[in-house]
């Protein structure tokens, strides 16, 4: 399973049924899970963790350095979940130690080509981030996140969970869940609602939402509105999620601008 043109040095760990093709480069310090293909020409740079049944596709560079100014060599490292598909050209950096030294790939998600995650990105599950998508360092995507070609993102951002952001949009502040931003800067342009159909959520959880949805983003006095919605018996998961979203919105700095999201 491992082409004689592979190097490998002998300190890296690697499951019996990993498949190494052509002229990859796996450096030590690295360890890879069961049922993992590198299709050829991959480098991977250690410490990285990676997990089971990932495929990397040519030219990925997995675990290079971060690109800090401030890095001066410090123990940092990749971890890498289960079922992931890293495209052509996708990089992924080590995280740094002022941010806490992990940059953390969770689950089935898909990289198209020519992504960069940047160091102490934290992205989870079931993520679609197409082409030539940029991240900043010590971004956060949230489980189910669909991010189109060409986006960039600024450091420290934090995407909410199945969230939708337009291709060429130009991201400086938080993404409220369950939203679509699109634009430069990225404007809420709506709901998600095909992504949250496709998820299977329930119609009346997505009227609940809806109902919210329009009361938050129409209000003056958005505090105020928040506490409202929390209070309410009725009140879903998903309310409640972009409630509590909102309000730390409000308290840092990526959401010191959240009235730029006001469309309505």
């Amino acid at each position: 399973m491992i082409h004689p043109t592979a190097v490998i040095d002998p300190a890296a760990r690697i499951a019996p049924d990993v498949e190494i093709g052509p002229y990859c480069v796996i450096g030590p310090d690295v360890e890879i899970g069961p049922g993992c293909r590198l299709l050829s020409h991959v480098s991977v740079h250690g410490p990285v963790r990676i997990g089971a049944r990932n495929v990397f596709h040519p030219f990925a560079v997995v675990g290079g350095p971060p690109q800090d100014l401030s890095f001066k060599g410090e123990t940092v490292s990749l971890e890498i979940g289960d079922e992931n598909v890293f495209r052509e050209c996708v990089t992924l950096n080590r995280g740094t130690a002022k941010g806490g030294g992990v940059t953390r790939i969770g689950n089935r998600n898909l990289l198209m080509a020519y992504c960069h995650v940047a160091h102490d990105c934290v992205l989870e599950d079931e993520i679609v981030i197409a082409n030539a998508v940029e991240m900043g360092g010590h971004c956060r995507i949230e489980q189910g996140v669909g991010i189109g070609g060409l986006a960039a993102i600024h450091h420290f951002v934090t995407i909410g969970r199945w969230a939708f952001v337009g291709g060429l949009s130009g991201l400086h502040h938080d993404v409220p869940p369950y939203t679509i931003v699109e634009g430069n800067s990225a404007r809420v342009r709506g709901l998600n609602l095909v992504g949250l159909r496709r998820r299977g959520l329930p119609p009346d959880r997505i009227d609940a939402l809806k109902k919210a949805f329009k009361t938050l983003f129409r209000s003056g006095h958005r505090a105020e509105t928040i506490k409202a919605l929390e209070k309410r018996e009725s009140v879903t998961p998903e309310v409640r999620i972009l409630c509590q979203f909102l309000r730390a919105m409000m308290q840092s700095k990526q959401g010191r601008s959240l009235e730029a999201h006001r469309t309505w």
